[in-house]
C-alpha cells in the first residue's frame, strides 16, 4: 500500500506537483533519516543527519523533473548516492578550510587529528567507489543500494531487474574490488 502511494507521489513530483513533493518528503523521511545516520556512522562526520537529509533533498529536487525515479527503491537508492555526495563535499570543504581557508593556523588536539584521519578515509572510500563505478556500474549500484541504502539482496535484485544470485556475485566482486583498491591506495 505504501509503495503504491510513494510511486504515485514520485510520479506527481516528477511532473512538478509541489504538494506531492512535500508529501513524498514526509512519507519517506524515516527511511531518509535511517540512510543518513548509516552514512554518518560510517564516515565519522560531524554533520547532523537532519542537515544531510535537507541538503540531499534540495539537490534531489533538481532531478525530480527528469522523471528518473520509478518507485520507492529507486528513489531511496538515488537518495543514498546524493547523501554520500553531500558528506564527501562537506569533508572536502573541511579539508580545504584546514589547509588555509583564510584563517590563522591553530594547534589541534589529538582528537581532531583522529577526525582528520576518518575524513581522509571518507575521501578514499569515495575515490574507490568512483573507480568501481568506472569499472562496473552495476556493481557500484549494488554497493550503493546494499551498503549505503540498506536494501536487501531481494530489493536490489528487483530494483536492478536482475536475479538474487547476480546481486550476490556483484556484491562479492565489488567488495573484492574495493578491498584491492583501498589496499593498493594505502
Amino acid at each position: 500500500m505504501i509503495a503504491q502511494t510513494v510511486t504515485r507521489l514520485i510520479d506527481a513530483a516528477c511532473r512538478g506537483d509541489l504538494t506531492a513533493r512535500d508529501q513524498l518528503y514526509e512519507v519517506l523521511y524515516r527511511d531518509l533519516s535511517r540512510i543518513a545516520r548509516s552514512h554518518l556512522a560510517r564516515s565519522g562526520s560531524t554533520l547532523d543527519p537532519t542537515a544531510v537529509i535537507h541538503d540531499s533533498f534540495l539537490r534531489m529536487e533538481r532531478s525530480l523533473g527528469n522523471g528518473e525515479f520509478l518507485n520507492r527503491k529507486y528513489f531511496l537508492g538515488y537518495a543514498s548516492t546524493v547523501m554520500r555526495s553531500v558528506i564527501v563535499d562537506y569533508v572536502r570543504e573541511r579539508k580545504a578550510d584546514r589547509r588555509g581557508g583564510g584563517e590563522a593556523n591553530l594547534t589541534l588536539g589529538t582528537h581532531i587529528v583522529n577526525l582528520a584521519s576518518v575524513e581522509g578515509d571518507v575521501l578514499g572510500i569515495h575515490e574507490a567507489l568512483s573507480a568501481l563505478a568506472r569499472a562496473d556500474e552495476r556493481c557500484h549500484r549494488v554497493v550503493e543500494m546494499r551498503y549505503f541504502g540498506g536494501l536487501t539482496e531481494e530489493e536490489v535484485a528487483d530494483a536492478l531487474d536482475v536475479s538474487v544470485p547476480t546481486v550476490k556475485r556483484d556484491w562479492r566482486k565489488a567488495r573484492a574490488f574495493l578491498f584491492d583498491y583501498m589496499s593498493n591506495a594505502g
